[in-house]
């Protein structure tokens, strides 16, 4: 059994360990800078019962900090999570995450988009502009995916085979459009999209796992899953876990660096912890992330779709 990272600095060995080329992560954030600021202004707003901070950052720094960190880790490829909240934002956002992607290559091309006119355009512009992974977060932009307006971006992603990362649970606060419900239903119209469900589902996590078993292109992404802090706000159901053993080609590792209360090696300790193996470990790790972003597989033989 492969042993845990108990801390930063043993994230190396872990990601050695593996027999595969490093670590990929297919949720971390890095997005213009006015905007990170906004987002951790946010997070230092949260407080505990008692008062305390209640989501301190862990890895506040500098952008090149914030690369250099992750790489270190041994993380060979990654994303720039950015997402729209309102009108007007999404293609100065896709802008930026393509210069950002072509200054760092290992940073997949990531877009987002929001129900607004003109939205399958500029996604199909975002496309052509080489972008490989997308981002919506259904809880901030607070809209329905099975808006009209959507129905060709699904469309578009999916006959492109282009993953697009849905923040559609219900975690850490139920939105107008968040569970298994809004998007189910933009899954049974639409069911070749390659869609990786944020957090797991949380809170939603044994309905979501019922959907990326029902749809051959859905994966789960670990993002806080099984965190002491997840934990104690929605605990992962003991009764899924069989089930989430036995599938390990529908999760994939996601962590949200740099925006989590806890250093990077909790996530992969947790992961270990479930005792699941470790070939469990290399495609979640690994493999299914690589698969996901068009990275090269690595040289132990695996094989890519």
């Amino acid at each position: 059994m492969l042993a845990a990272p108990r801390s930063d600095d043993e994230i190396p060995a872990f990601a050695a360990a593996l027999d595969r080329p490093g670590l990929v992560d297919v949720h971390t954030h890095f997005m213009p800078e006015a905007v990170m600021e906004k987002v951790w202004a946010y997070f230092d707003r949260v407080r505990t019962p008692d008062g305390a901070p209640g989501w301190p950052i862990h890895y506040r720094a500098d952008p090149a900090r914030r690369l250099a960190t992750l790489r270190g880790f041994g993380v060979r490829a990654f994303t720039s999570m950015i997402y729209a909240h309102k009108p007007g934002m999404a293609v100065w956002l896709n802008e930026w995450a393509s210069e950002f992607a072509a200054d760092t290559p290992d940073c997949a091309h990531t877009l987002t988009f929001f129900p607004e006119p003109g939205v399958d355009r500029y996604v199909a512009q975002a496309i052509e502009a080489g972008a490989r992974v997308g981002k919506v977060h259904l809880q901030v932009g607070s809209f329905d995916p099975r808006e009209a307006l959507l129905q060709p971006v699904w469309a578009r992603l999916a006959a492109h085979g282009i993953p697009v990362v849905v923040h559609c649970g219900s975690g850490p606060n139920p939105g107008p459009h968040t569970g298994p419900g809004p998007f189910g239903e933009v899954l049974a119209a639409h069911p070749d999209l390659v869609a990786i469900i944020a957090h797991m589902g949380a809170t939603e996590y044994s309905e979501f796992l019922d959907l990326a078993l029902r749809y051959p292109f859905v994966r789960l992404d670990t993002t806080m899953a099984f965190s002491a802090f997840m934990e104690r706000i929605a605990p992962y159901p003991r009764a899924a876990l069989d089930t989430l053993a036995a599938h390990p080609e529908r999760v994939v590792l996601g962590s949200d660096f740099p925006n989590i209360p806890y250093p990077y090696a909790h996530q992969l300790d947790v992961l270990v912890g479930l005792g699941f193996g470790d070939d469990w470990l290399r495609a979640v790790c690994y493999d299914n992330g690589a698969r996901l972003l068009g990275v090269a597989p690595p040289d132990s033989g695996s094989t890519f779709a």
